[in-house]
């Protein structure tokens, strides 16, 4: 009971912070917050920095004159904006879904030591994080064997496997997951199937937030696949990314522009400058606002395995 104690006090004094050490920590992490925050805050206050301020003062966190007008102009483009909006939270929502799925199921199966092209299958998926197919490969299999040119699914399968995930949610199964659950499972009389989605998916929450996570910011911010399989036929199949680039483009082609119009030109007075950062603010809000609920999880998934005991 003594020698309890006595470990109990070293252990109590080694992990006791004093108190600048303490001030020392918070400061620096207060600083590294500011580090992070900071730049979105500069970004909101020169979204609705008026041109003119820009003009005369370049980008400032205290505008000499605030305005409306690049929400404004968005605003005047809300039909397109909002269909182009609901397209991606779609596309997000169940790229993510299927993503998920098709990683969990290849990396759980590479996973099994039974399985017999387990070592086959792993180098396969290993060699397109060196190497990859190439862009006209990947389009002319997408378009002309899979017949994915405008419709949903070429906002979604393009993207939704990654060797990198695989990799990720394999090792995951490999060093949590034990054999000896699996075992009994199946000694229980249960299908594969059966256990995956049972035995091995509520074990797996934290690998899956995490990747689950990264699936949504790259769906979210895809705009290249739209570029490359949706014709312009089609332009209820845009999404925000893909449409906001392009408001951004149609600005700056008529500020350009503007030159060789009239003084009294609505392409003059064109909010281009303020228009970007509000672009930029309209596109990271949604998703940032979804960080919190993967928190937890995606805390759990950057470390589980460190640390072993």
């Amino acid at each position: 009971m003594q020698l309890n104690r006595r470990e109990m006090s070293a252990t109590e004094r080694f992990n006791r912070i004093s108190v600048p050490t303490n001030i020392i920590f918070s400061a620096v992490f207060i600083l590294l917050a500011l580090i992070s925050v900071i730049p979105l805050i500069f970004v909101g206050i020169i979204s609705l920095t008026s041109n003119e301020s820009i003009e005369k003062l370049g980008y400032s966190f205290f505008p000499s004159q605030w305005s409306f007008d690049a929400y404004s102009y968005l605003w005047h483009e809300r039909s397109s904006i909002g269909t182009a909006t609901f397209v991606s939270v779609f596309v997000t929502v169940v790229g993510t879904i299927v993503g998920l799925f098709l990683n969990a199921t290849m990396g759980y199966v590479l996973s099994r030591p039974t399985y017999k092209l387990k070592k086959f299958f792993t180098i396969f998926i290993f060699i397109p994080m060196l190497f990859n197919g190439g862009l006209v490969s990947s389009y002319l299999v997408n378009t002309q064997m899979l017949k994915l040119s405008n419709t949903y699914w070429a906002l979604i399968l393009p993207i939704a496997v990654s060797s990198f995930y695989v990799i990720i949610i394999r090792t995951f199964f490999q060093t949590t997951i034990p054999d000896s659950i699996i075992e009994s499972a199946k000694i229980d009389g249960a299908s594969q199937m059966r256990i995956f989605f049972s035995i091995v998916l509520p074990i797996s929450l934290p690998v899956l937030a995490t990747i689950g996570l990264f699936l949504s910011f790259g769906y979210w911010n895809d705009w290249f696949s739209a570029m490359l399989y949706i014709q312009s036929s089609h332009q209820e199949l845009y999404p925000l990314q893909y449409v906001l680039i392009s408001i951004e483009k149609n600005m700056e082609f008529l500020s350009r522009s503007a030159q060789y119009m009239s003084p009294d030109s609505s392409g003059s007075k064109l909010p281009s400058e303020s228009m970007r950062m509000a672009i930029v603010m309209l596109v990271v809000i949604p998703i940032a606002l979804s960080y919190p609920f993967f928190q937890k999880y995606f805390i759990s998934g950057l470390t589980i395995g460190a640390v072993k005991g």
